[in-house]
């Protein structure tokens, strides 16, 4: 298992990674559609956007996480 302060850093890796597979892969085929040599667009496609999804994600889920909690009803204090 993970040490719970290394928790937001493996959540960042496995957010983006998943992120970016799905949309690297629809807009690859959308712009490109699967012929020959689509994967490998893809691959390319995904390692320019994967590190950026990840620096992305590590710098804004605290702050869209505290945004939500700041949304969210807070239920009444006994």
């Amino acid at each position: 298992m993970i040490k719970p302060r290394l928790a937001p850093l493996v959540f960042a890796v496995l957010m983006s990674l998943y992120m970016v597979s799905g949309m690297t892969f629809v807009i690859t085929w959308v712009n490109t559609g699967l012929s020959a040599g689509f994967l490998l667009r893809w691959a390319k496609a995904f390692t320019v956007a994967w590190p950026i999804a990840f620096l992305l994600v590590m710098a804004g889920a605290p702050r869209i996480r505290h945004f939500v909690e700041g949304l969210v009803d807070k239920p009444p204090q006994p």
